[in-house]
């Protein structure tokens, strides 16, 4: 609920912008019957919207249409915009009823990086904030998850990336057979842990996010290690969690 009452003269700007999108040329006739917006309110908001080069008129026939200068509005409405917009509520309503801290990762070169998290919504966190936060493919769940739903080339390539990596977590990319087996299994299970001694006070199982046939991100739930154990955890965490994941995958395709 906003906490002051809303400004009239933006909502009616975002009204225009709308009814406008809705068609390809519009009269001041037709703006006014959609929008119920006062006539002279309308002008005075269109010839507002062309100074900024956001809409354009066609004098000879008195109507009104976008201009190409809208397209600056949603340059930023991409990637990780759109699939943090398609998770939180998903997260934000799991971490309510089960209390553990959820985040959101994409990948990022030779890593994933945690682009939402509801560690401010779970009172059982470690951590303050985990935004930003980059994680290895290979010993974090969170990468884990993500580079085993790759395609075959994608993966290929990416553990030729961290085979020249100098970070210690990243050795097991070196180590053909058993990385062909760790992802072996995430892929028959369906869901990735952290890799053991890394971190040990806890752990996090995570699941793959897909856009149609394409993996985008990964979801993954930590919790306390002392506190739950991991055949405990999976049994319990794994069918919500798939769930999560099912739900932002029909979002993703509905925005």
């Amino acid at each position: 609920m906003a906490s002051f009452p809303p400004i009239r003269a933006v909502e009616r700007a975002i009204d225009l912008l709308c009814a406008l999108n809705r068609s390809p040329v519009c009269t001041l006739d037709a703006l006014h019957r959609r929008t119920g917006i006062p006539k002279p309110t309308l002008v005075r908001l269109l010839e507002t919207l062309q100074g900024k080069a956001l809409v354009t008129r066609a004098p000879l026939y008195g109507a009104y249409s976008l201009s190409s200068g809208v397209r600056q509005l949603s340059c930023g409405y991409h990637g990780v915009p759109r699939l943090v917009e398609a998770a939180m509520p998903s997260m934000d309503e799991l971490t309510r009823k089960l209390k553990w801290p959820i985040a959101l990762a994409v990948p990022d070169h030779d890593a994933v990086v945690i682009r939402y998290s509801t560690i401010p919504g779970s009172p059982l966190s470690l951590l303050h904030s985990s935004i930003n936060m980059r994680l290895s493919l290979v010993s974090r769940a969170l990468g884990r998850a993500y580079l085993a739903a790759c395609t075959a080339q994608e993966c290929r390539a990416l553990l030729d990336i961290l085979k020249l990596s100098e970070d210690p977590e990243d050795a097991l990319a070196r180590q053909a057979r058993a990385v062909s087996a760790m992802l072996r299994q995430i892929r028959q299970q369906g869901y990735a842990l952290r890799m053991p001694g890394v971190r040990p006070v806890s752990n996090t199982l995570a699941v793959p996010v897909f856009e149609g046939r394409r993996v985008v991100a990964s979801i993954g739930l930590t919790w306390i290690a002392r506190a739950v154990g991991q055949e405990q955890a999976v049994q319990k965490f794994l069918p919500p969690m798939q769930e999560m994941a099912r739900h932002i995958r029909q979002r993703l395709n509905g925005l």
